[in-house]
């Protein structure tokens, strides 16, 4: 029997670096809510795909924004 080979999926790449962006600002909650679940949930890096320098900004500035009143921090 030969074992199937899978294809790998295609690489994912960050959208911030691709935007060429050096930080991740709070304030653009439309640019934020791509990378939140329904649920209000912040995708993880392998989903979402960011390096982890932006995926660590990306995280705070969630947070941030979820303080100001700017995303919720649920969805129900």
């Amino acid at each position: 029997m030969r074992k199937e080979r899978g294809r790998r999926p295609k690489k994912k790449v960050c959208a911030f670096c691709v935007d060429k962006v050096d930080y991740v600002d709070f304030k653009e909650a439309t640019r934020l809510r791509r990378f939140i679940t329904e649920r209000g949930k912040i995708l993880p890096r392998r989903i979402s795909g960011n390096c982890a320098k932006h995926q660590r900004q990306l995280t705070v500035a969630i947070k941030r924004s979820r303080n100001m009143a700017l995303l919720p921090f649920t969805i129900e």
